[in-house]
């Protein structure tokens, strides 16, 4: 029993550390603007798909139009968040998050 509230009292230090703390104010100063700004790119194609079709279905180039471009835009711009988020994990995350893994794991022996 004891040892279970050693465990919980380490978590509950470590969560409440300046470098927990920091660790997750780098998180979400990344994810929660940029989570913002792909739902907002999404709903403007799903609005415009839905109450611009006219402009929607302009021709750029032969049979392809805006949504078909607006739509393989989505796909892109999804894979380039996830390349953005990796880059932005290895760089500023996973160090800290080893660090302090590395510090529970070390006081747990």
């Amino acid at each position: 029993m004891t040892t279970r509230q050693d465990e919980s009292s380490g978590f509950e230090q470590l969560q409440a550390s300046a470098e927990f703390q920091e660790l997750r104010r780098r998180y979400r100063s990344w994810a929660f603007p940029v989570t913002v700004a792909f739902l907002a790119w999404y709903l403007l194609y799903v609005v415009l798909s839905g109450w611009a079709r006219g402009f929607m279905g302009t021709k750029v180039i032969g049979d392809i139009n805006v949504a078909l471009i607006f739509g393989v835009l989505q796909f892109v711009s999804t894979f380039l968040i996830a390349w953005l988020y990796s880059r932005h994990a290895g760089r500023k995350l996973d160090p800290l998050a080893d660090k302090l893994r590395g510090e529970i794991e070390g006081g747990a022996r």
